[in-house]
């Protein structure tokens, strides 16, 4: 199978998602904040939109190429049973879990198992093992790929830990990953030997919705309150030394829970247009943005549309999210209405609970529709997904927003054209 993402905005090949697990049902008001997952939910809706969500992108790509984490996971568990134990083994030391458990999840048929380590959970005996991995619905942050390589990610908060475990396991282990690491294509950002802390105690971390490759040659990695300057500076070094881009851009943003990554801030939907915060992006609030190049020079500026227009796309328009105007622009950014992912140019996946971003849409040419309607003329023939351009998709999110991530929080690429 392929593995090359190179733009934002290419085609859609295939995608790793997740939907919501039983885990996400066992939240409580006390828990949550401590989980990094913004409010409690119900489970049954929510997961109800993550499968609108999910039908649209099967219905422009195919069923086959939407994969699913669980099964990424129970399949890696199947193709190395050896490292079954030390996967158990590992979990249950981290979670301090009484060693007499192992065999029992020994026990566990490979699905069953994946499920486990995802929810925390054995419902037959009702037994909580340790708590859910909420976040995990947002693949974004799992793993990115960068051109033909894929850098594995180190979360900048011990909630994320074992979700980051598990995914490391899936592109070590299963078999349509597992030549990367033979083929030396697979950046471990949680590889000490390789991206220790600094001599001051700095900490790599990484998260994925901070990593952008708008072109083959520029990778943007926010600095936030997730991503660290030191995890940047290390990234960079060995994006170099493999010559896997020419320019790492760092993207200097607020530390700050409502700009939690660079893609609650922007994101590129076509061409020539980024949806975007505007007082962060356009104004340069509190942010700018520093290019390393792997010549050695570097570049500075006071903004992220000085970057994007000076060094990606003198053409490129902004499309502002709440349309520019307070306090619209800042309910809506919070809405993720700037959170968006193209599955192809032009076409592009969003919440439905952001009227007058939906307004700066239409201004600029596009078509809005919503996921259920689209899908109802998708089905009856009336609408062919290939014929579809210059369109938004707004997807149902009464719940799937509480959780704080839109459609590009909801996605990890692995190819695109």
């Amino acid at each position: 199978m392929p593995i090359q993402v190179s733009s934002e905005i290419g085609p859609l090949k295939q995608v790793i998602v997740h939907r919501p697990d039983e885990g996400i049902a066992r939240i409580s008001p006390k828990k949550a904040e401590e989980l990094l997952f913004d409010d409690i939910v119900f489970l049954p809706q929510m997961q109800e939109e993550h499968d609108v969500f999910t039908d649209v992108l099967r219905a422009f790509i195919g069923k086959e190429n939407v994969l699913e984490a669980k099964e990424l996971l129970a399949g890696a568990i199947a193709h190395e049973p050896d490292t079954k134990e030390w996967v158990i083994n590992e979990v249950v030391d981290y979670e301090e879990l009484p060693s007499a458990l192992k065999a029992k999840l020994m026990s566990l048929p490979d699905e069953r198992l994946a499920d486990v380590l995802i929810t925390g959970y054995l419902p037959e005996e009702d037994y909580i093992l340790f708590d859910p991995i909420p976040n995990f619905i947002f693949t974004r942050d799992i793993a990115v790929t960068v051109n033909d390589h894929v850098v594995i990610t180190k979360p900048g908060k011990a909630a994320r830990f074992r979700e980051n475990f598990l995914s490391r396991f899936i592109f070590w282990s299963h078999p349509l990953f597992a030549h990367l690491k033979d083929e030396g294509r697979i950046i471990n950002l949680n590889h000490t030997e390789e991206f220790p802390p600094s001599k001051r105690g700095e900490v790599v971390s990484v998260e994925g919705g901070d990593m952008m490759i708008l072109n083959k040659n520029f990778l943007l990695i926010g600095c936030s309150e997730r991503t660290s300057a030191h995890g940047i500076h290390s990234l960079r070094d060995v994006l170099f030394e493999k010559g896997v881009v020419n320019n790492v851009v760092q993207i200097n943003i607020p530390k700050d829970r409502s700009y939690m990554h660079i893609d609650t801030i922007f994101t590129q939907i076509n061409t020539n247009h980024i949806v975007a915060f505007k007082p962060i992006v356009v104004d340069g609030l509190s942010s700018y943005v520093e290019v390393f190049r792997s010549n050695g020079t570097t570049a500075f500026y006071h903004s992220i549309r000085d970057f994007i227009v000076n060094e990606i796309n003198p053409k490129m328009e902004f499309i502002l999210s709440g349309n520019g105007v307070s306090p619209y622009q800042e309910r809506e950014q919070w809405t993720d209405g700037c959170n968006l992912v193209a599955i192809r140019p032009g076409v592009a996946l969003t919440y439905d609970r952001n009227p007058h971003t939906e307004v700066a849409f239409r201004e600029a040419g596009y078509n809005v529709v919503h996921a259920r309607q689209l899908l109802k003329d998708i089905k009856s023939g009336k609408v062919n997904p290939d014929e579809i351009e210059n369109t938004i998709i707004n997807l149902p999110s009464n719940e799937l927003s509480r959780a704080r991530g839109g459609s590009h929080c909801m996605t990890c690429p692995i190819e695109r054209e």
